[in-house]
């Protein structure tokens, strides 16, 4: 089964230097048939002003994760970490215990675009943890693993068993995702447009997936999205 979660749907909110999209309740957005699927709790997709961004504010037991989409993201955290993330650029955190950590637009003349995901973690107070990682911005063809529990195929650790991938396909090309009985799914197309399954995704459409035995992805004009594999 495909629940289709359309662009149009979702929160919005914009406060000058920032325009935010949630596709589940956040902040001053709050609507309680989208508070979560699974243990996937926020997927913002935000455009930050040149110079603009998030002061200094706390986390504690989430896993977040963000996806550079165009751009360049700056970071500083309490851990001592400082990155700049561009393009293909993933950054995630275990915010466990407790944290605190800021993200300014890099330039001073181009918007950033990114999405930033919370997943709930397996437990309350793990240790906190910071990695980033660039996984390139171009076409691959075929789902690239940027995050999952135990770190393999090069992915970044997460405090869940969650894993999710990249997908970046250009203009007629078709991939498979297999699904083990009893897990989920959740596409968020972030550029273009797929079909999956047969069911039509354009940019900015997420769709939760149960009881399908794998994910069958085909794009006329090339899509970029993050597939979340759920237990």
């Amino acid at each position: 089964m495909i629940a289709t979660r359309f662009s149009k749907e979702r929160g919005h909110a914009t406060q000058g230097w920032l325009d935010s999209y949630h596709t589940f309740s956040f902040a001053d957005y709050y609507d309680p048939e989208r508070m979560k699927f699974r243990d996937l709790r926020v997927i913002n997709e935000d455009w930050i002003a040149p110079g603009q961004g998030f002061g200094t504010h706390p986390h504690h037991d989430m896993e977040i994760l963000t996806y550079v989409i165009a751009g360049a993201l700056e970071h500083r955290d309490s851990m001592g970490n400082g990155a700049v993330l561009r393009a293909g650029d993933v950054q995630v955190m275990t915010a466990g215990r407790g944290i605190t950590h800021s993200e300014f637009n890099h330039s001073k003349s181009e918007a950033v675009h990114l999405t930033q995901i919370w997943i709930a973690p397996r437990a309350k107070g793990l240790t906190p943890q910071y990695a980033d990682k660039s996984f390139g911005a171009e076409p691959h063809g075929a789902l690239q693993l940027i995050a999952s529990p135990d770190a393999s195929d090069q992915s970044l650790p997460i405090g869940q068993d969650a894993r999710v991938y990249i997908l970046r396909l250009e203009a007629g090309k078709s991939v498979t995702h297999r699904l083990i009985p009893g897990r989920y799914a959740w596409v968020q197309i972030l550029q273009g447009s797929a079909e999956v399954n047969k069911n039509s995704l354009r940019v900015g459409d997420g769709a939760a997936i149960s009881d399908e035995a794998e994910l069958a992805f085909s794009t006329p004009k090339g899509v970029e999205a993050l597939v979340f594999d759920l237990s």
